[in-house]
């Protein structure tokens, strides 16, 4: 991760990653699409390697690059921003997250780090666990 600025967002009816990876194939192959009502205003910023970071149950678990920004008109004539992003869920090390409306900035330096290459493999921790762990800094 490159960037200097990255996206946080409540990830409402995914239970888990997998769960919203899932709910991305729904619609299709190639780019898993994000629609969200406020157009990032620091958007060079985002499109130099950006993440969105999901936030699952109170815990930050997993990221999605962000590929670009599309103008999304729907039929109230009410223009929304279109995250267009990369199909991959890069799982990340559990933080925890109060709850929040919309989505936030997330600087680089704030940003959890991707799980590492050998814990890829292992099964998720149910969301709460991972909040517990990662409150007790063992995650």
């Amino acid at each position: 991760m490159s960037a200097q600025l990255h996206l946080m967002k409540l990830c409402v009816g995914a239970e888990s990653p997998e769960d919203l990876a899932h709910w991305q194939r729904r619609f299709g192959d190639g780019h898993a699409v994000h629609v969200t009502r406020m157009w990032p205003k620091r958007q060079d910023e985002l499109l130099t390697g950006g993440s969105i970071f999901w936030v699952f149950k109170g815990v930050m678990l997993a990221r999605q690059g962000i590929v670009r920004l599309d103008e999304h008109v729907r039929d109230d004539g009410i223009r929304r921003c279109a995250l267009i992003l990369d199909r991959d869920l890069i799982p990340v090390v559990a933080v925890p997250r109060r709850p929040f409306q919309g989505w936030r900035y997330l600087a680089a330096k704030d940003a959890p780090a991707d799980m590492p290459r050998g814990r890829l493999g292992d099964a998720a921790l149910p969301p709460q666990m991972a909040a517990a762990l990662a409150e007790m800094g063992l995650v």
